[in-house]
């Protein structure tokens, strides 16, 4: 069983990966976050007496159950929306509540503006190529690469074959190293 500051530190520890990965599969900041604390509040009340080892597995499950059913009830909504509405414009947000050269502080960044400066562009190529993923591919490379969970465990999270997950990944690889050759990045 979880101690109450092995649960705390948990969801400290993910809290903002796990809302990039929200923020990516939703494509709204306002939204993932509401996603990513109903996740955590799931994962608190209902699994908070599971041992720490088997929190992350939980709560990637629990998320990606979230994104899918704020999916599902957009899609619905919209519906009902468009079908009463002649307005169905939504205002892009271009900014980036992740404060990226805070985050490269924490991990060494460039010495040289120049140097941070071409870094910043860079994430944001990968970033916004990340977007552009199928859904399924987006998910298994997020899990897979970004918060470094197995194939075995990946394939748990997200309810599919470990085959499925391997050819996922693979694509989405193969995918993210020509658009961002095709855009003159070298990594």
């Amino acid at each position: 069983m979880a101690s109450l500051d092995e649960l705390s530190d948990f969801l400290a520890s993910v809290e903002r990966r796990a809302f990039r990965q929200a923020q990516f599969a939703l494509r709204d900041d306002e939204a993932a976050l509401d996603v990513v604390q109903d996740a955590m509040m799931r994962l608190t009340e209902k699994y908070a007496h599971k041992p720490a080892a088997e929190l992350p597995l939980l709560f990637q499950r629990i998320l990606q159950n979230a994104v899918r059913d704020h999916h599902r009830r957009s899609k619905v909504r919209n519906l009902w929306v468009s079908l009463l509405s002649a307005f169905t414009s939504r205002e892009d947000e271009d900014g980036d509540p992740l404060d990226t050269m805070e985050l490269a502080a924490e991990h060494g960044a460039s010495p040289t503006p120049h140097g941070e400066f071409e870094q910043i562009q860079t994430l944001a190529l990968i970033e916004e190529e990340i977007q552009r993923l199928p859904a399924r591919q987006r998910e298994a490379f997020l899990m897979r690469y970004w918060e470094e969970m197995d194939i075995a465990e990946t394939a748990a999270a997200m309810g599919c074959s470990e085959g499925s997950v391997k050819t996922h990944c693979s694509r989405a690889t193969h995918t993210l190293a020509a658009a961002l050759r095709a855009k003159g990045v070298t990594l």
